[in-house]
């Protein structure tokens, strides 16, 4: 298979799952939480969505990454994600990144950066062997935050 395909056919599966990962999102939007949606993805098949749960759980560590890595952990029974992508629609804070950084994902694909908490931003980096993108619908991811915290400021 020509290297050029498989770079799209990984561009086009990366729009389809953040997309899954949006849905999430927008789910703890109508849910009052920080609409941040997440996915964990092994070969072609989702095996855990989540989003944020801060607000129902009364719990700062109830992120949609940390949500995500907990659910496909118990899906795969053991605590490595080796072999697995997480979508997630918001850049990961530093907390988060540790968690990923632990599970050993194969990669980390994310929406929208965070300049104030995000792992990228803070300059740390993530195991060695797990791969990075952002940027991926980075506007639609935005376009959501933005709205729920207009909502919260009116």
């Amino acid at each position: 298979m020509p290297l050029d395909f498989v770079f799209l056919r990984m561009q086009l599966d990366d729009s389809f799952f953040m997309k899954q990962a949006l849905l999430e999102a927008e789910k703890a939007f109508h849910a009052d939480e920080v609409p941040v949606g997440a996915v964990v993805v092994v070969g072609d098949r989702v095996i855990a969505r989540a989003h944020n749960l801060t607000e129902r759980l009364h719990d700062v560590t109830a992120h949609a990454e940390m949500q995500a890595i907990t659910s496909a952990a118990n899906f795969l029974n053991g605590k490595y994600l080796v072999g697995c992508t997480l979508y997630v629609t918001l850049e990961p804070c530093v907390m988060c990144a540790g968690a990923l950084t632990w599970s050993q994902l194969e990669r980390v694909v994310y929406g929208a950066s965070d300049s104030k908490r995000g792992f990228a931003q803070a300059g740390l980096n993530l195991h060695p062997k797990t791969a990075i993108r952002n940027g991926v619908l980075a506007e639609e991811s935005k376009n959501l935050l933005d709205r729920f915290f207009a909502k919260k400021r009116a």
